[in-house]
């Protein structure tokens, strides 16, 4: 828990005050949490809503979470000056952002959401989410690419860690990273001289493209994330 997840600092901020007119504030009992008075500098969210003496300092946000189907062919940007954004095909008015990214050829599972604590909890390595890919190369897999894949190769000066390989058929395996590296697939298969022909992400931790279809979405509980 940090400061900024206070509600003095709230109050210092939208009143322009001092932390300590802030504190005064609080335990004078002005200040309502979610309809409460409040006596105390407590914690606070994004859900929670922020009154003084009928002014709102923050509102309560309903936070939204959605599983989305990426289609190939569109950057996972929600700039509408840049070609193909993801912006002009979403079909939902919804104002949320992308989770990571997938690359203009890629395809698949995106998460998107408007709660701001998402995106360490996904991409961070530490927190080892699982991301699920199948890929499509040009070639037949052998066992050494499938050893070399799964103990990790040096990719822009950086050896990718450790991950699970399950050869599907001759030229199809499922991949599951906890990295997020730029192009990290395609990279690591171009090292070992094979060239990926398709790639779609079907699983972030324990959310699942499912029947999903291209541009095809479903809104999701937070509890999964």
């Amino acid at each position: 828990m940090t400061f900024r997840n206070r509600l003095q600092y709230l109050l210092v901020v939208r009143l322009q005050i001092s932390n300590k007119d802030a504190l005064n504030l609080i335990f004078s009992g002005k200040v309502l949490l979610n309809g409460i008075v409040v006596k105390s500098n407590s914690e606070i969210k994004q859900t929670d809503e922020v009154v003084y003496e009928g002014q709102v300092l923050q509102e309560a946000k309903k936070l939204i979470y959605i599983a989305y189907y990426k289609p190939r062919g569109i950057e996972t940007t929600l700039n509408t000056t840049i070609k193909d954004n993801l912006k002009a095909i979403l079909p939902f008015e919804d104002d949320v952002f992308p989770v990571g990214r997938l690359d203009k050829e890629s395809e698949g599972l995106l998460l998107l959401t408007n709660d701001g604590t998402v995106y360490d909890k996904i991409l961070r390595n530490e927190n080892k989410t699982e991301k699920d890919y199948t890929v499509v190369v040009d070639k037949p897999i052998t066992t050494d690419f499938l050893e070399a894949m799964s103990s990790g190769i040096v990719i822009m000066g950086k050896k990718t860690l450790p991950c699970k390989l399950v050869q599907m058929d001759d030229v199809t395996f499922k991949i599951t990273l906890i990295q997020g590296l730029n192009r990290q697939i395609r990279r690591m298969c171009y090292k070992l001289d094979y060239e990926v022909l398709s790639l779609k992400r079907i699983r972030i931790g324990e959310i699942n493209l499912e029947n999903l279809q291209p541009n095809e979405y479903q809104y999701i509980s937070g509890r999964n994330l």
